[in-house]
């Protein structure tokens, strides 16, 4: 029992783990990916039409309707930076409310997986991350496009976008581990999932600076990890500013130790998830 412990702590064995299931990991990505959008008209355009028509709405009901400003000028801030600013923030929150939202009935939407092959079960919120991270790239493609037209230029910051990528990707893997073994002994764990990434929608600074928080309430804002992570994928793609490397390797450090707590989780309930489906 304790070297078994021992084994599924080791993030060495989970990487390797991984790697060994390369091949599938990456068929099973790109056929999710294609599920999307097959037998949709208009295909993979989606990818583009959604996001840009969300953020349309969102930067006329902020920026225009409620006069938001970002910074603490007096001055508005145009709809044109403000709609940039916005989808830096959307960026890596949507990769996160893809994984999360779909996480608790991952398991047993595939019964066959457990029941009747031996399947690698660990491997599908790596599968389903893969997809979002895809689609979170064509956002960051958008991003850099609007900095081109209005700007004339690509941050050089750009270069670290991949380490503000780590902590997201660790945290949402951890959540999906934990959630998609759950989800399988309560049902009713996807309702409130929904209702929790719908308050972190709104208690994330995606709309709204940090800043513009009342100093009292900033430290709550804080214990949300996406508060960082949004402000790094900020600073990355835009605001071309040096990262917090202290707030930003604490992050990343624990979030590798939820995303293994969360893997040691699923491997230790997995054997049961043929019992109840």
């Amino acid at each position: 029992m304790v070297n078994r412990l021992q084994t599924l702590f080791n993030p060495l064995n989970a990487v390797q783990s991984f790697w060994k299931y390369r091949e599938l990991i990456w068929e099973l990505t790109k056929r999710e990916i294609k599920k999307q959008y097959q037998g949709s008209y208009f295909g993979f355009v989606w990818t583009l039409i959604v996001p840009l028509m969300m953020l349309l709405i969102y930067t006329f009901v902020f920026s225009i309707v409620f006069q938001a400003r970002w910074s603490g000028s007096a001055e508005n801030t145009p709809p044109q930076d403000f709609a940039l600013i916005l989808f830096a923030g959307l960026t890596p929150f949507n990769v996160f409310s893809a994984v999360v939202n779909q996480s608790p009935g991952l398991i047993i939407n595939v019964p066959n997986y457990v029941k009747k092959v031996i399947f690698p079960l660990e491997i599908l919120p790596v599968v389903i991350l893969g997809s979002a991270l895809f689609t979170s790239v064509i956002y960051v493609g958008l991003i850099l496009i609007g900095n081109l037209i209005l700007y004339h230029a690509v941050p050089a910051s750009i270069l670290l976008l991949p380490l503000a990528y780590l902590p997201l990707i660790f945290l949402t893997l951890g959540l999906s581990w934990f959630l998609s073994s759950l989800g399988v002994f309560i049902r009713d764990i996807g309702q409130a999932v929904v209702v929790v990434v719908q308050v972190l929608f709104f208690t994330t600074p995606i709309f709204y600076p940090i800043t513009s928080v009342p100093e009292g309430l900033r430290a709550i804002l804080r214990i949300n990890p996406l508060t960082d992570i949004v402000n790094f994928f900020r600073h990355t793609l835009l605001l071309n500013q040096p990262v917090d490397w202290f707030a930003w390797g604490r992050l990343t450090l624990l979030t590798i130790i939820f995303a293994l707590l969360g893997y040691v989780w699923f491997m230790k309930t997995k054997k049961g998830f043929a019992d109840v489906l």
